[in-house]
């Protein structure tokens, strides 16, 4: 599996990466180390915790280790009219006539609730490079519709 990742998504890994090998483990290892001192482990609810926050700082790393490892990194090369990383774009949803603004963006910061879109998704791939006007037929999990760019514009 690639990611699709600007030097800056991969720049900022390394930075969080850093931190919780130097910062973050620290704190965990310590909170561990003072609840094993509470005594008996079997029910101190304590160490279970920092034990189960130290893995999950252990995840994340290996996580973003993961993802730098299996990235591909990209640069925009778009246009100024053409729909690309770091742009809003008004989505026109023919069979629902309905128009969504979203924004464009790489893997790690794609956010649906916000209307941040991966470039990796059905919709950021099919309307990639494509202009005002244009009609791109998506193919979804749940089948296809339509859309027309309506605007495109620098986030």
């Amino acid at each position: 599996m690639n990611n699709y990742l600007t030097q800056q998504d991969i720049n900022n890994m390394k930075k969080e990466i850093e931190y919780r090998k130097v910062v973050v483990r620290k704190q965990r290892n310590e909170e561990v180390k003072e609840a094993r001192a509470h005594g008996d482990l079997s029910e101190n609810y304590e160490y279970k915790a920092a034990k189960r926050e130290r893995g999950r700082n252990e995840g994340r790393i290996k996580y973003l280790e993961r993802m730098i490892k299996t990235a591909t990194i990209i640069t925009d090369n778009t246009e100024a009219g053409e729909v690309g990383l770091g742009k809003l774009v008004d989505v026109y949803f023919i069979e629902d006539d309905m128009n969504i603004e979203y924004e464009i963006v790489t893997t790690m910061e794609t956010d649906a609730i916000n209307n941040k879109i991966s470039i990796e998704s059905p919709l950021g791939k099919m309307i990639y490079k494509k202009r005002v006007g244009d009609i791109v037929n998506i193919d979804s999990p749940d089948g296809e519709y339509s859309v027309r760019i309506q605007s495109i514009r620098k986030s």
